[in-house]
């Protein structure tokens, strides 16, 4: 239980760093197709005998380029390329894992076993968040220009091909390691609601981080923690605590939440009549 609570802080700190720069890329639904990709990857992984973590990568990364080639020589819309793409690979693992069955259960790899995590798991995820958090302290500049205005981000000089396949591949990495916590169903989620949550809350980039960071680290030690006495699933109890931290925030925000907004019209026309 003490290895599931520091593990779920872990990784619901890092999620909620990388979830600042989703949030304001406007890949959301890049997030969820990365984390429903991976499954043919862990499949295949444990059919070749090869750690999950890997094959779940790369299959992670050539989902994203997939995706990245139909947008670009094709007519369709991206949601619509995105939705192609990850039912597709997801419905390919499910196949795999139903013709070649293997020690790896279905349902640790779609809802996650946090509780039965070994400690060979543990050092996984530990390499794993430590290479994004140093990544992304390195690079969050470049990648904040990027995900405002590529355009801009392009004219200065920046590699934009680069810190597009380098915050896929974060994405790919962080959904990897968020697996063993919360499965392929609920990666997404850890993925968004903080920064969308801290979004809501400040409009420097800067405070984002810091509260998504916070709110992530502590919904998932207390998540993890609750999960205990509930007796219930530690990646649903993660999750619907920060739907209720967004929940709150998004009615209550002192600027952006609904009440304020409300407010401002109802200001604004009276200053009007």
């Amino acid at each position: 239980m003490v290895k599931a609570i520091l593990v779920s802080g872990l990784i619901g700190g890092v999620c909620a760093f990388l979830s600042c720069f989703i949030t304001l890329k406007g890949w959301s639904l890049m997030g969820d197709a990365l984390s429903h990709a991976v499954v043919p990857g862990v499949a295949l992984a444990s059919i070749l005998g090869l750690p999950f973590s890997l094959g779940a990568f790369i299959a992670g990364i050539l989902a994203a380029l997939g995706m990245g080639w139909m947008k670009n020589n094709s007519r369709l819309r991206e949601d619509a390329v995105i939705g192609v793409v990850f039912t597709s690979w997801f419905a390919l693992g499910l196949l795999l894992i139903s013709l070649y069955p293997s020690s790896i259960n279905l349902r640790t790899i779609i809802f996650g076993n946090i509780l039965g995590i070994s400690d060979a798991d543990i050092l996984q995820v530990l390499i794993i968040s430590g290479l994004a958090i140093i990544i992304l302290l390195f690079k969050w500049r470049d990648l904040l220009l990027y995900c405002f205005d590529s355009n801009h981000a392009r004219s200065l000089g920046l590699n934009t091909g680069f810190l597009h396949f380098l915050l896929l591949a974060l994405l790919s990495a962080t959904a990897v390691a968020a697996l063993q916590t919360v499965g392929a169903c609920l990666v997404v989620a850890m993925l968004v609601t903080p920064g969308a949550t801290a979004y809501l809350l400040t409009d420097r980039f800067g405070k984002m981080i810091g509260i998504a960071t916070a709110m992530g680290t502590l919904c998932g030690l207390i998540g993890s923690y609750a999960s205990y006495f509930l007796n219930g699933s530690t990646g649903g109890c993660i999750v619907v605590l920060q739907t209720l931290l967004f929940l709150f925030t998004l009615v209550f925000a002192p600027k952006h939440g609904l009440l304020a907004a409300r407010a401002h019209r109802r200001a604004a026309a009276e200053s009007h009549a």
